[in-house]
């Protein structure tokens, strides 16, 4: 990198400094470190919301997954339109009512403290794991630029987001988001400007990709052992991604920081229109550097984009590039510290050690937690270093472990009327075994395979996506079943599950002439174009499929 590319960069990281140092000054109570002073517009959380998703995982493993499947990857992110719209209607209204900080509140409240305490511990379980990832597929790109080892850099990219966000809480990590997000957009419309120029004819390319089977986005076979049909897609990762939109306190936090309801869905509208955009732009720059390198094998797949970077040797693109990587990976690391702190404090700190004190004291509890989940990450990030596959795919297949858990006892909070606590026990468990037959971790591997043997069978292939959905059907079947066995039935629905709230409360919030209801179930007018979009992207996606068929 030359004098351009480092000036680039380390402006964009003074400016991450001084939001977290100038927001610092307004933040002088707990409950502002965790939500801000719910002044943030909802144009800015919604652009917290998709950053906070959109990471480095997403910049470099995203044209990786592409580079090696093709737009068929493409299938695992067409869901967004659905997962956004359940989020509005069920969880948003849920959450935001209950005018709590942590969203696992709820769940003592609905069921007991149990239940509460083992979502809480599945949360920062994958959240650790996510966050992790993020700073191993960062650290490669700051490695290759600076030949700093990898775990340096690890090291060093910590030190840095811990630094803004224990300052700053919330609003620091809202308004740095803003920043990250478009250095983010800016450097992959940029990538992927330059290689449509670099192209001679685009039609000579397109074909190149379709004999390579490259330009497939609509996968329509009914393979369970495929990860990228159509169905995996539309089905279980729309299970998958209701569960990290609605289930997940990393998310929700955005939603329980807006001043109304009504900014609260609209920031998450913006994630349900931006994302499929999102996607295609870093699977398409995947399939075009497919074709620039004509197909060649990488051992890293992970540092594609950053390979043709160094090939152009452009003055100031790499350190434009390096910024918007940063971006992706600092909004989404930040995000989950205060999340991670929050979840700490709310749930664990508050409620068991310290349970009577000052605001000024819990207040000073975040930041220092904030400082010791940073370090808890960096030998997590290590552990990621090696993967030679796109650590996007790696990520989204182990957090599918717990994710059937997380979903379901959400969906039995709010539809259920006779599951208690310990029914959800017997369900988690039996959903972990059931995974563990299906897809057991590589050290279980033997035993498992010996005993499906055992019983004349072998073991049967399903692609990670449909784990949630084995997950999330065996815990409410088994929950169901375990109910059955009390003598005395619940007579009456729980004043938290969606139909109590819905015969509790019809109020509505108006604002801006469009009535934005905080009643659970109600769908409002602006979101039903969701499900408009959802089917016209399908649409030009099979157009799309067929023109090259």
């Amino acid at each position: 990198m030359g004098f351009i590319d480092w000036s680039i960069l380390a402006i964009y990281l003074c400016v991450n400094l001084l939001v977290g140092f100038r927001q610092s000054r307004s933040v002088t109570t707990s409950s502002e470190f965790f939500l801000g002073n719910r002044s943030s517009p909802w144009w800015a959380l919604g652009v917290s919301v998709m950053a906070t998703y959109v990471s480095a995982l997403s910049f470099l493993g995203g044209p990786a997954w592409a580079y090696n499947d093709g737009l068929a990857a493409l299938a695992i992110h067409l869901n967004y339109p659905i997962v956004v719209f359940i989020c509005i209607v069920f969880f948003i209204p849920v959450f935001y009512k209950s005018n709590s900080i942590s969203i696992y509140e709820y769940l003592e409240k609905r069921f007991g403290l149990g239940s509460r305490l083992l979502m809480s511990g599945l949360f920062m379980a994958t959240m650790v794991l996510g966050a992790s990832s993020i700073l191993t597929a960062t650290s490669i790109a700051v490695s290759l630029i600076t030949g700093l080892s990898e775990q340096i850099c690890i090291v060093i990219l910590t030190i840095f987001v811990v630094s803004y966000t224990m300052l700053g809480g919330m609003n620091a990590v809202i308004w740095t988001d803003v920043i990250q997000g478009i250095v983010l957009v800016i450097g992959a419309a940029i990538v992927l400007g330059l290689l449509l120029s670099g192209s001679d004819q685009m039609s000579n390319t397109l074909s190149y990709l379709n004999q390579n089977n490259k330009l497939t986005p609509i996968n329509l076979d009914f393979n369970f052992s495929e990860v990228t049909t159509i169905w995996a897609g539309v089905i279980a990762m729309s299970m998958y991604h209701t569960t990290v939109y609605g289930t997940n306190q990393f998310m929700m936090q955005r939603a329980m920081a807006a001043k109304t309801i009504g900014d609260a869905k609209k920031a998450y509208l913006l994630m349900g229109y931006s994302a499929f955009f999102l996607y295609f732009l870093f699977f398409f720059i995947g399939i075009l550097l497919f074709a620039h390198f004509e197909g060649k094998p990488f051992d890293q797949q992970n540092s594609i984009v950053l390979i043709y970077i160094q090939q152009l040797a452009l003055p100031g693109l790499m350190g434009l590039v390096i910024a918007a990587i940063l971006s992706a990976s600092l909004s989404s690391t930040s995000s989950a510290l205060n999340s991670l702190s929050t979840v700490l404090i709310i749930d664990f700190y508050k409620k068991f050690f310290v349970i009577s004190a000052a605001d000024s004291h819990y207040l000073r509890a975040s930041r220092i937690f904030t400082i010791v989940w940073g370090i808890v990450l960096i030998p997590f990030a290590f552990s990621f270093q090696g993967e030679s596959g796109s650590i996007l795919e790696v990520l989204s297949r182990v957090s599918s472990y717990l994710v059937g858990a997380k979903l379901s006892i959400f969906l039995l909070a709010f539809f259920s009327k006779n599951i208690l606590e310990k029914d959800i026990f017997f369900g988690v468990f039996a959903s972990f075994i059931a995974l563990v037959a299906i897809a057991p971790l590589q050290f279980l591997e033997p035993l498992v395979d010996s005993l499906w043997a055992g019983l004349g069978l072998s073991r049967p292939e399903i692609a990670w996506p449909w784990y949630v959905v084995i997950a999330t059907f065996t815990n409410v079947l088994v929950s169901w079943l375990s109910s059955l066995f009390r003598e005395k039935p619940v007579e009456i629905c729980h004043p938290l599950s969606i139909r109590g709230l819905r015969s509790e409360s019809k109020s509505r919030s108006v604002e801006l002439g469009t009535a934005w209801s905080d009643v659970p179930g109600d769908i409002d007018r602006g979101v039903w174009p969701l499900l408009i979009f959802f089917v016209a992207s399908i649409g030009l996606l099979c157009l799309f499929t067929a023109s090259f068929v």
